[in-house]
């Protein structure tokens, strides 16, 4: 081979000492771009966590810039949290209960939403949906978004889920109730009678077991693996972060995205 420049031959090199395997080369780094490859080689030094990222870009054929996102994220160690609570292993059976437990993230990465560490669930939610094109990216491979506020009429009373996905993976429904607080033992309570009536009056008889999430502010992971035990639907507990968000103080005196709008058409 001719044209490689000293920094491509010093990559090649890196790359050598860090796949010794060649199974595992042939495998998942052969099959993703070149670079992609490099891009891991900077970024990451834990040879575990590269070979998962590699194995992500494969499943999820992501691009360069979806590739820095996520690690810039820390999705690694978000899905591969060992304080994640969740009841999937005692109410699906596997491979979904394996599957479902892959798919939850703890703490979930808003960062693209512009609210304030005070806002109220409402804002939340429409801030999730006004981005929805990055909540599903957050959320990973397989989720289809079918409504939020989905309405449930049960006994003659209406009920309303704060968002409703399909996961075509898991071939579930999938429901998220947004929390801003601390989480309670009573949202589980809550989550488990939702979860019954979506498997009622939705589910058909070729989907599995619906799956709740409740996303909170924060939670005690005692609290949290108590309020699950015993309860019959499968249901993940977790925190969300909103690292990013501008502080009110700063929000207050900045232009809305309607005043934008109307200056530039002016």
């Amino acid at each position: 081979m001719k044209g490689l420049s000293a920094r491509n031959l010093k990559y090649m090199r890196k790359f050598a000492q860090v796949y010794p395997d060649f199974e595992i080369v042939q495998q998942v780094v052969a099959q993703i771009p070149w670079g992609h490859n490099v891009f891991l080689l900077d970024k990451i030094s834990d040879s575990k966590e590269r070979i998962w990222y590699a194995n992500k870009i494969l499943e999820n054929g992501w691009s360069r810039s979806v590739l820095e996102l996520q690690t810039e994220s820390g999705l690694y160690n978000r899905q591969n949290n060992e304080y994640k609570v969740n009841n999937f292993p005692l109410t699906l059976p596997k491979p979904q209960s394996d599957l479902a437990c892959e798919l939850l993230k703890d703490p979930y990465n808003f960062d693209f939403l512009t609210i304030s560490q005070q806002a109220k669930e409402k804002e939340l939610e429409k801030g999730l949906i006004n981005n929805l094109k990055r909540f599903l990216l957050e959320l990973g491979k397989g989720f289809a978004f079918v409504g939020e506020q989905y309405h449930l009429e049960i006994a003659n009373q209406d009920y309303y889920l704060d968002l409703l996905f399909y996961n075509v993976r898991l071939h579930s429904y999938v429901v998220f109730e947004l929390k801003i607080g601390e989480f309670l033992p009573e949202y589980a309570g809550k989550m488990n009678f939702y979860l019954n009536a979506v498997d009622e009056k939705i589910k058909t008889k070729d989907d599995n077991p619906s799956i709740g999430i409740i996303l909170c502010k924060s939670k005690n992971k005692i609290i949290a693996e108590y309020s699950l035990r015993d309860m019959t639907k499968p249901i993940g507990i977790a925190e969300y972060t909103v690292t990013r968000a501008v502080p009110e103080n700063l929000r207050l005196n900045l232009p809305t995205a309607e005043e934008l709008e109307k200056e530039f058409k002016d």
